[in-house]
């Protein structure tokens, strides 16, 4: 069957309209509750959230449907995306939830499911799911309806889990740090962490209304909080996204780092260390040429993957190794997390710069980036405008134009009505101008 709810990162789309509406979400967790039933055990399940105001609907309409699919449910609050990870697996749930669409804006939302290994569900248990979807499903005997437990505690678990994947030499005494959390799932959290390890925390974007989540802060609108980097005079500052799996770095000057500099600091270390397995660093295609020129010089092999955290855990787990992540702030440390976890990134990049004694920009500018454009261009919903005929052509232009300066990459995004647009190349120029045609063409073709 074509799959129609699941994309590359669960389930995604607007509030309140396909299929992130109450009914469709209850039909889900139904057939999700089928799934597990299979086995005919008793079957509990953990929920977390970000901060939306929509997750409260999308909470109820899961918990009904696995209530009377028979499953106990344990409701965990807001919580970062990699605690849900991290407690489904320590609370020996059979499965993981969670309601949040990450870096985009509030009228958006998702579904998220973990495995009870706390990794994210594969392809094929998705397409499984779906598929029941399509069948009557039978409600269990009213004796086996599940119960619902709200979990107090679960921050608290998170807390004091992220604090330990820092030894001692990890405390942060002396540290001036500022923290924006997207007024996102790591509101309460990620200042909690920082300042019980020590550190000076200037908070912002933790006041959430449900509806100013990822607005004008985190890790998409680093601005503010580089601006308060310099106001406050700190010696970094850390941008995390609405479910607080991705991360971006300012360091002390305001200079914004992204994913592919903490990664390439991370494996550079790791190896040094002999702790970076197989030496090697798993990336998308998304990853700067830069990056995989500098680990080459290390001796660091770079493997890369379609976009998509799972798709980057997909690799590291079938392969074993244990370090990767993608250019937006995903990093993956699987010997700490089952999936991106921008607090425990964050505590890592702070370990590191305390035992330094160098500023953060000493730290960071690891490699010279190839110069890389991306472009974002929104589509109407029901047009396709990567079939189309003229842009292609346009799409063949360039690629002839940049020849072997450069490279491009045209996709349609797994989460957004966008396509992305990048490139790079050694004419930045040259780039320019090609990268405006394509995403004219795509514009006036969507």
């Amino acid at each position: 069957m074509t799959r129609k709810l699941f994309g590359t990162d669960g389930v995604r789309g607007r509030a309140n309209e396909f299929p992130l509406t109450a009914s469709t979400i209850l039909s889900l967790a139904s057939a999700v509750g089928q799934y597990f039933n299979r086995d005919q055990k008793r079957h509990r399940v953990v929920i977390g959230k970000d901060t939306r105001r929509s997750c409260y609907m999308l909470e109820n309409a899961m918990t009904a449907g696995f209530t009377a699919a028979g499953l106990d449910v344990f409701a965990l609050g807001p919580i970062p995306t990699p605690g849900v990870g991290r407690l489904t697996h320590s609370m020996r749930a059979d499965l993981g939830v969670m309601i949040s669409a990450s870096h985009n804006p509030h009228f958006d939302n998702g579904i998220k499911f973990f495995g009870p290994d706390g990794y994210k569900l594969d392809d094929a248990a998705e397409a499984e799911i779906e598929a029941l979807m399509m069948q009557n499903i039978a409600p269990v005997d009213a004796l086996q309806i599940g119960r619902v437990t709200r979990l107090n505690d679960s921050i608290g678990r998170y807390v004091e889990y992220a604090k330990t994947t820092v030894s001692d030499r990890g405390r942060l005494t002396g540290l001036k740090v500022v923290l924006d959390c997207a007024n996102g799932a790591a509101y309460k959290v990620a200042p909690l962490v920082l300042w019980e390890l020590g550190a000076e925390v200037i908070p912002i974007g933790v006041n959430p209304n449900g509806y100013n989540i990822n607005e004008g802060c985190g890790s998409t609108h680093p601005e503010k909080a580089a601006q308060a980097v310099l106001d406050h005079k700190a010696d970094v500052g850390i941008c995390l996204d609405g479910d607080a799996d991705r991360i971006i770095i300012i360091d002390e000057t305001g200079a914004v780092v992204d994913g592919d500099q903490i990664m390439a600091l991370l494996a550079a270390d790791w190896s040094r260390a002999g702790r970076l397995r197989h030496n090697t660093l798993v990336a998308t295609v998304m990853s700067n040429l830069g990056l995989e020129r500098y680990l080459e010089g290390l001796g660091v092999a770079m493997r890369r993957t379609p976009v998509g955290d799972r798709y980057v855990v997909e690799v590291m787990r079938k392969e074993g190794f244990n370090l990767g992540g993608e250019q937006s702030g995903h990093v993956v440390m699987t010997d700490y997390t089952t999936t991106g976890d921008g607090l425990v990134t964050g505590l890592q990049f702070l370990a590191m710069l305390k035992e330094s004694d160098k500023p953060a920009s000493a730290l960071l500018n690891v490699f010279e980036k190839v110069p890389q454009i991306l472009e974002n261009v929104r589509y109407a919903q029901g047009t396709a405008p990567l079939e189309n005929p003229i842009v292609q052509k346009v799409i063949q232009e360039g690629e002839a134009r940049l020849g072997d300066t450069g490279r491009l990459l045209i996709r349609k995004s797994g989460t957004e009505p966008l396509i992305r647009v990048m490139g790079e190349s050694e004419d930045s120029e040259l780039l320019a101008e090609v990268i405006a045609d394509i995403a004219q063409s795509v514009a006036e073709a969507g």
